[in-house]
């Protein structure tokens, strides 16, 4: 029995473990990718006003934790992507009427997302 259970804790579990980078990805893809589908022609607007709630509550929790004096970023990238945080509240207000404002968005979260999984952002 003890073999047994040895074996079940050490075998992989079914719910992968992630790290804090691998969750703000998660959050950033699953947004991101709501965000791409709300801009669809005939898509409810309902849909696109949850999917901008939600990436606004995303920005706003990050940029809460860049605010943090305990936050270990470098000084300079902290700032920058506070900078973003900024311009993707205001984008996500002008989103409900102008779709550039949703591709800005978009745009941004996906560099941010090749950020966090360690890609090359291209300009």
């Amino acid at each position: 029995m003890s073999t047994s259970l040895a074996q079940t804790a050490y075998t992989s579990s079914a719910t992968p473990v992630r790290t804090a980078r691998g969750t703000e990805y998660a959050a950033f893809q699953s947004i991101t990718a709501r965000l791409n589908a709300s801009r669809r022609k005939g898509a409810p607007m309902s849909d696109r006003a949850s999917a901008l709630h939600d990436n606004r509550k995303l920005w706003t929790i990050l940029a809460s934790d860049l605010a943090d004096p305990d936050n270990r970023l470098p000084q300079s990238l902290r700032a920058q992507l506070f900078y973003l945080a900024e311009f993707s509240l205001l984008q996500s207000r002008k989103a409900l009427d102008e779709s550039a404002a949703l591709d800005a968005l978009i745009d941004i979260n996906t560099a941010v997302m090749r950020g966090l999984s360690g890609q090359e952002v291209s300009e």
